[in-house]
């Protein structure tokens, strides 16, 4: 399927609108499956206080509710800017075809929403991360996951 500029329009009209009007940050995106709009969002992280209030998880999370799935098997992604660390990993979980965006993150560092700091953090191990992770009680952490592979009614993902 070839993008639609429609729906980058509308991406970048919902990031526009809803941020003038208080919302959160200058983010909108929609997903869109067999040439319909299944899923809007916009970033809703101060109006909310949900840090993870971003465009593309409201958007997701609205997309998978109206179509009954955990996943976006045969949709398009449309959003506003590319996807942050945070909204990239919901983005793959998600598993849609294919995304399209109209700002890069450059774009979005130079008016102030940098998140190259979270790449470098990823790439750094737990105990040297500037918000310290420790691991403790694995064995007792275990005990979920043998249950998950032993429940026979389990739904794959």
């Amino acid at each position: 399927m070839p993008f639609d500029k429609k729906f980058m329009e509308r991406a970048i009209q919902l990031a526009t609108e809803k941020m003038l009007q208080g919302h959160g940050g200058p983010f909108g995106c929609v997903i869109v499956k067999d040439g319909e709009i299944v899923g809007e969002g916009f970033n809703k992280v101060t109006s909310t206080n949900d840090p993870t209030a971003h465009a593309e998880v409201t958007a997701i999370r609205e997309a998978c509710k109206n179509l009954s799935s955990f996943q976006l098997d045969g949709c398009e992604l449309y959003t506003s800017c590319e996807p942050c660390p945070m909204c990239l990993g919901a983005i793959y979980w998600a598993r849609p075809d294919k995304v399209y965006y109209a700002c890069t993150k450059e774009d979005a560092a130079a008016i102030g929403f940098d998140d190259d700091f979270i790449y470098q953090e990823i790439e750094l191990s737990p105990n040297q991360r500037s918000i310290p992770m420790q691991q403790f009680h694995q064995q007792e952490g275990l005990t979920a996951f043998v249950a998950w592979q032993n429940k026979a009614d389990k739904t794959e993902y």
